[in-house]
């Protein structure tokens, strides 16, 4: 019988520290595929498998388009782009960025919940802001495991305290305390659902698959919710409220790009230094 052998994992600022004291303690024949994803610029460079390598037991890589899913490895997302997770292999697409970011966690999270149901461990890392908060709250819905770091225990406390702020999380742990905590759910036996009572709205079915879909198809597809008037700040478009979800505002213009209500506000204050720098410059 199979166990939770789907883990994905978010992490943003202090990623990479608390990643490899992660990693260093995972058995090298963990019967489960793990998923990471961590904020990068798109013209950097990650070296995050090579450290992973030097510091734990199982292989890690950077994710393939296509790549079958096999346990015991390790899948790192690839700078610009989102790692999605499908039934039994991965895409790297370079659809519209999400709370600013590609790759973002939350896609990670959402198509991982869509095709592995209750199978799925999402885990929350150190980070700012709230990337993984919506994704977690997807695989909470279809049956999965939620994990997040102790806010004391991270190095930016963003990211988990707004998972822990809106989801119903169920281990809340210091990082040395998270592997045995996933070695022993890869190794709980689970019951496959039938059916499982998710919300069916159109616009969160639509959503798992939404960062492979490129602008025509998205504007093709209509509004994604209701006008909010507000502005998206990655193209100027008008964006749509998304169904809100554990009192978690969620907002997407018509060509894809996501936000929190909280990575909003950081995105469009960021935009707006860009353009006094630019302005100065002149």
């Amino acid at each position: 019988m199979l166990g939770h052998d789907i883990i994905v994992v978010g992490a943003s600022a202090g990623g990479v520290e608390v990643l490899t004291q992660l990693v260093a303690s995972l058995p090298e024949n963990l019967p489960a595929a793990i998923f990471i994803v961590i904020h990068l610029s798109a013209t950097s460079k990650s070296f995050l498998p090579e450290i992973l390598n030097r510091n734990g037991k199982m292989h890690a890589a950077h994710a393939r388009d296509g790549e079958a899913i096999v346990p015991g490895r390790i899948y790192v997302a690839q700078p610009n782009y989102h790692l999605l997770v499908k039934r039994g292999y991965i895409r790297l697409v370079q659809g519209p960025k999400e709370n600013g970011t590609r790759p973002a966690i939350d896609p990670l999270f959402r198509t991982a919940a869509k095709a592995y149901d209750r199978r799925v461990v999402g885990v929350v890392l150190s980070g700012t802001l709230d990337d993984g908060t919506a994704g977690l709250i997807d695989i909470k819905q279809r049956g999965g495991v939620a994990v997040v770091q102790h806010p004391n225990d991270a190095l930016f406390s963003g990211m988990p305290k707004s998972a822990i702020s809106h989801v119903e999380v169920d281990h809340i742990l210091p990082v040395s305390a998270i592997a045995p905590v996933l070695v022993s759910l890869a190794h709980e036996p689970i019951v496959e659902p039938g059916a499982l009572s998710v919300n069916s709205d159109s616009e969160r079915e639509m959503e798992p698959d939404i960062v492979e879909l490129d602008g025509m198809a998205l504007r093709e597809r209509g509004h994604p919710g209701t006008a909010s008037g507000l502005t998206c700040p990655d193209c100027g478009g008008s964006l749509f409220q998304l169904h809100e979800r554990k009192n978690l505002l969620q907002y997407r213009c018509r060509v894809g790009h996501a936000f929190s209500a909280e990575s909003l506000v950081a995105v469009a204050n960021c935009k707006h230094r860009e353009i006094k720098l630019q302005t100065r410059q002149f």
